[in-house]
């Protein structure tokens, strides 16, 4: 503060007032030293005004000590009046000395006002360090000069850390930046200040607080600061959580009740009814209601009644619980209401009653099934009567087996039936325990049912074994009921319809089975056949684009999806015909670990995202002998039992790896195998399912989800490719289904090793191209063109073999097999017999291949030029005409 005093005297030591500025700074030296106020005589200083500019004033300085509890100065006043005027009118000599006299009172005013300052501060401090909440004061720029001895007991601050702005420290993270906000706002705009934020108390709790503080101006408006306090309020807050959470569970169990309440002022005769109670005496929502409305609203003959109850409710003597039950005559739609309504009546310190509360239920459902019940009863009661008379008769009579069987399972009373049906007298049977009469394999369910029914467990239907006489056993469907200590049960005899729907449901199981693999090979067949000519065009189409190398980088690349995408819709048609088993098994050397890496792609996504699908494959696995397509079936349903067998998800690991067999066992030779294993975390299966889990139609997905085939197909492919299929298995453990595919001695024949145009250069003749597919037909023949031929074309077997019969020469046929009238076989037999050495090959659309000779090439479609070329490189000579 000195240093900006002084900075607005000039600098130049040579100027007049350079003598004042060094008699100012003795002057401070002076009190410093003597702690007394110092009085210095009148000075004349140039001044630096705003501009920068410097005036010649004359000033009569005085300086004040303010002295600590210790007496060292700790602050100097410096008071200046400007005399300019005066030293012009008459000198600085002469009013030097009346300066000092009115200086002198000055001071004395100053010391007494500051001593005052000190001690109403003082004052304030300790009353605010006694105070029971946490008490602060900031200056007019929001510095805080004061924090309490609360305040740093409760926040555990060190003293004086959260003066200045340190008191946001304690502040929750989340609230600071809002308590910050509104502090600063509210300084700024000399406002008073409020706020709620969670503060850390000593113990690294936080702690829900209310901070609020008022604005200080002096005398004359000008604005001070704050003074403040932060209380505690965390234990409130929670009460009004606690609360509002207790308003809000009552307000849900009345809307969920249908609970109306209402509210009627005594002194006013006023009455408040929500929507719910006005809808029971038929008003609208909007319509205002009086007490009228009720007396009038209630049915004539349950009006006394309702009185008489709202009385003694009222009643200062009684002040009984209103609680009755009456019908309302709605007063917009006359319709007849039965409400259930309870109240109490309020009553101030002299008796009077102030208010009746209460609330009120809708229950005309409730008392229109009363009613029904109470007509059924009547009804019963006439009924039973009857009944009973025709139930003796029922019980000598009838063929069911009637009984009362003791909660302890022995027989209380039987009918006839049971002599009839057992072949025992009923003293036998009365006197023989439970356990020799019942098939020792029932009796763990018997007893079971048993608990469930005295349980209040309700068991619809029961079938168990009992002993004739004879020593065999009949099967009796049961039905029984408890009551009392007691069951009622009827049975009836199904022993010859448990052998005969046994016998029918296998063979009708079996038939269907049979029919289903029938229809879908029938039908997998069609499909594969207009699929595959659909594809045909689109595959030459797109591998004449590749080949040509047709557009630029993204053409291609779009072309090569095409092609990629048009490739698995081929595998997809193999996939089907290798389920319906209309596809020859063709084992090669297949890469398994390929294979099964391949796949996991297509069994995550028939798993479910439930299943977490792990693949290992050992690395070097040799290739194995096998039918990919058929090995890729086996695969996916075995991959789709295991997600069954985890109805609420698991682990599907598929692993293989290389395995020997040194000593022969029940299932595999001495050899050199790859085993590929498919294990989950599913339910299992126990002793009785595993043995029969290979046997064909065996399943236990109930009717209509599973064909029980998928088991035996993985196992009759592992046994015709020569390995075997093994199964472990335990209930809530999971399962672990391993094919054992033996080692090829044949190397895999890699994928994407084509022949090209230039490969079958030499191929040049006339061929003769028979479909009755235009599209296909016309792709078919721009290959052959590619390669050089020239081409004819014919639509039918029969329209060939016109063109021959004209004369046309041929060095190749490539035909497709079914067609209208002649199929491709009866074509090239009738041509062979014209050209004996004509080459020829089969190109069919169909997977039902029986019918075509070994000897006949054939050739599946789709196809690509390579794959074409190929075929066409091993049957054509290429030495000319036929």
């Amino acid at each position: 503060m000195g240093r900006r005093l002084f900075d607005v005297f000039p600098d130049d030591p040579n100027d007049p007032s350079a003598n004042g500025v060094r008699n100012l700074s003795a002057s401070f030296e002076r009190v410093v030293a003597t702690r007394e106020a110092d009085k210095m005589p009148v000075q004349r200083y140039s001044l630096r005004a705003a501009n920068g500019s410097f005036t010649e004033r004359w000033w009569s300085p005085l300086n004040t000590p303010v002295l600590d509890d210790d007496g060292n100065v700790t602050l100097i006043i410096h008071r200046v009046e400007e005399v300019t005027e005066l030293v012009r009118l008459r000198g600085a000599a002469d009013i030097s000395e009346q300066l000092a006299y009115d200086q002198q009172a000055v001071i004395a005013r100053l010391l007494k006002s500051e001593a005052a300052l000190r001690e109403s501060e003082t004052r304030f401090r300790n009353v605010a360090d006694h105070a029971p909440v946490m008490m602060w004061v900031t200056d007019p720029t929001g510095y805080c000069t004061y924090l309490n001895d609360r305040w740093y007991e409760f926040t555990g601050q060190p003293a004086g850390t959260g003066e200045g702005y340190g008191w946001f420290d304690v502040i929750h993270p989340e609230d600071r930046p809002m308590a910050e906000q509104a502090f600063l706002a509210a300084n700024v705009e000399h406002r008073d200040y409020r706020v709620d934020f969670r503060l850390r108390r000593a113990d690294g709790v936080f702690r829900w607080t209310i901070d609020a503080a008022a604005a200080r101006f002096d005398e004359n408006g000008e604005y001070l600061g704050y003074v403040g306090s932060v209380i505690d309020i965390d234990d409130r807050r929670e009460a009004e959580d606690r609360l509002a959470l207790s308003q809000e569970q009552l307000r849900l169990a009345t809307d969920v009740g249908e609970i109306g309440e209402w509210d009627v002022d005594q002194l006013t005769g006023t009455m408040f009814w929500p929507p719910r109670v006005k809808a029971m005496f038929g008003i609208s929502p909007d319509v205002p209601v009086t007490l009228e409305d009720f007396h009038n609203g209630v049915h004539l003959d349950d009006q006394e009644t309702t009185r008489i109850a709202y009385e003694a409710a009222s009643d200062p003597a009684l002040r009984a619980l209103y609680d009755v039950e009456y019908r309302t005559v709605g007063k917009e739609d006359g319709v007849i209401r039965w409400v259930a309504a309870k109240g109490r009546g309020l009553f101030d310190p002299d008796g009077h009653c102030m208010r009746v509360i209460g609330t009120a239920i809708d229950i005309t459902a409730r008392k229109a099934d009363e009613l029904r019940l109470r007509d059924l009863n009547e009804r019963l009661e006439q009924e039973v009567t009857a009944q009973t008379a025709q139930r003796n008769r029922v019980w000598e009579l009838s063929r069911e087996l009637l009984a009362i069987i003791g909660f302890d399972g022995r027989l209380k009373a039987i009918n006839p039936a049971w002599t009839t049906t057992l072949g025992h007298i009923s003293g036998t049977l009365l006197s023989t325990p439970p356990r020799e009469q019942v098939h020792p394999d029932d009796l763990p369910r018997v007893r079971a049912m048993f608990e469930q029914l005295i349980g209040g467990e309700t068991v619809e239907r029961f079938e168990g074994r009992l002993r004739h006489a004879d020593g065999s056993w009949r099967w009796i469907s049961w039905t029984l009921v408890p009551e009392g200590d007691a069951f009622y049960a009827v049975g009836r005899d199904i022993t010859s319809e448990k052998q005969a729907a046994a016998e029918l449901e296998q063979a009708q199981e079996a038939l269907r089975q049979s029919q289903k693999m029938e229809a879908m090979g029938s039908l997998t067949g069609g499909v594969a056949h207009d699929f595959n000519n659909l594809l045909t065009p689109i595959v030459g189409a797109l591998d004449l684009l590749q080949r040509k190398g047709v557009g630029g980088e993204r053409e291609q690349r779009l072309i090569a999806g095409a092609i990629q995408a048009a490739d698995r819709a081929r595998t997809l048609v193999q996939r089907l015909l290798a389920f319906a088993r209309r596809q020859p098994l063709q084992p090669v050397a297949v890469d398994v670990g390929e294979l099964v890496r391949s796949m996991a792609d297509l069994l995550t996504s028939t798993t479910g995202p439930q299943v977490r699908v792990v693949v290992d494959v050992a690395d070097d696995l040799p290739a194995a002998k096998a039918d990919a397509n058929q090995l890729e079936m086996a695969l996916l349903n075995l991959g789709v039992n295991a997600r069954d067998a985890m109805p609420d998800g698991g682990t599907l690991r598929i692993s293989a790896t290389r395995q020997s067999v040194r000593s022969p066992n029940n299932a595999l030779k001495i050899g050199h195998y790859v085993r590929l294993s498919v294990a989950d975390t599913g339910v299992g299966m126990d002793e009785v399912t595993l043995a029969r889990s290979i046997e064909p139609f065996f399943s236990t997905k109930g009717i209509g989800k599973g064909t029980g085939l998928g088991l035996s197909m993985a196992h009759g492919l592992a046994a015709q490719l020569g390995g075997a299929l093994t199964i472990q298995s335990r209930p809530d453990l999971g399962t672990n289904v391993e094919l054992w595919l033996p080692l090829s001695a044949m190397v895999v024949d890699p994928k994407g090793a084509e022949l090209t145009n230039e490969d079958v250069s030499h191929a040049r003749g006339i061929v003769l191209l028979v479909d009755d597919e235009d599209v296909v037909r016309e792709s078919t023949a721009d290959m052959l063109e590619e390669f050089r031929f020239e081409v004819r074309q014919a639509s039918s077997a029969e329209a060939a073999l016109a063109l021959v019969a004209k004369g046309m020469t041929l060095d190749l046929l490539v035909t497709d097999h079914l067609m209208p009238g002649m199929t491709g076989v009866d074509l090239i037999e009738a041509l062979r017999r014209v050209l004996p050495k004509l080459p020829a090959m089969i190109v069919s659309g169909y997977s039902d291949v029986e019918g075509i000779a070994r000897n006949i090439p054939r050739l599946t479609k789709p196809f690509r030029s390579a794959e074409l070329a190929v075929v066409i490189s091993q049957i054509h000579p290429g030495n000319g005409a036929v």
